[in-house]
């Protein structure tokens, strides 16, 4: 499998591979992703650091923050995407302005285990979606296709996931995870310096 660990560096970053037909129609759409091996139970609680910077980011993200989110570049070009994808971002929010939301709701970044903290954490830092998948059950590389007339995340063996859901079924990231592949939905007019950093935020968090 491309984007293998590299020792001592961040992992390398993979632009995978898309359907020409969704390139002819949604120019710029993409799909960036990298593996990496871990160590534990990803699904067991986060560290107390990791506590830390979610109560540091609930303390910056007020309403304030969440009324401006929108004239920001990266969630301005995942909202025109969802318009383009048929969805309505006022009611299926884009993935930092749900966590952004969610907070506002609770009063808090609620730590839920130290996947799904370092999926939030890099969302809501660098403000593009991640996601993943056990990289040991992905058949090949991930890549966008169209599944039924919708863009989906799939491997050699049938879709993965919808686009910005969590992944569900086999390949699902289970507390025997031992490889990790993180993948994030690139949105036209997103920098590709962003959707690294967004990657490289939960490598570092789900291998320190």
């Amino acid at each position: 499998m491309a984007g293998e660990d590299r020792v001592g560096d961040e992992p390398a970053v993979v632009a995978a591979p898309v359907d020409p037909q969704i390139a002819a129609e949604l120019p710029g759409l993409g799909l960036s992703w990298c593996a990496f091996g871990v160590a534990g139970d990803l699904l067991a609680r986060s560290s107390d650091g990791v506590h830390a910077r979610l109560r540091a980011l609930s303390d910056r993200h007020r309403g304030a923050q969440a009324i401006a989110l929108r004239g920001r570049t990266v969630p301005h070009a995942y909202r025109t995407l969802f318009r383009h994808l048929g969805l309505e971002p006022d009611v299926q929010r884009i993935p930092v302005e749900a966590l952004m939301v969610e907070r506002l709701q609770a009063g808090a970044y609620r730590p839920r285990g130290r996947l799904a903290d370092a999926l939030a954490v890099a969302t809501i830092e660098t403000e593009v979606g991640v996601w993943a998948l056990d990289a040991d059950r992905v058949a090949g590389e991930p890549q966008l296709v169209l599944a039924s007339g919708r863009v989906v995340v799939a491997d050699a063996a049938g879709p993965l996931a919808e686009l910005f859901a969590f992944p569900g079924g086999g390949q699902a990231v289970t507390a025997a995870t031992r490889r990790v592949l993180v993948f994030a939905v690139v949105a036209p007019g997103v920098p590709e310096i962003a959707v690294e950093e967004a990657l490289w935020t939960a490598w570092d968090l789900l291998t320190s």
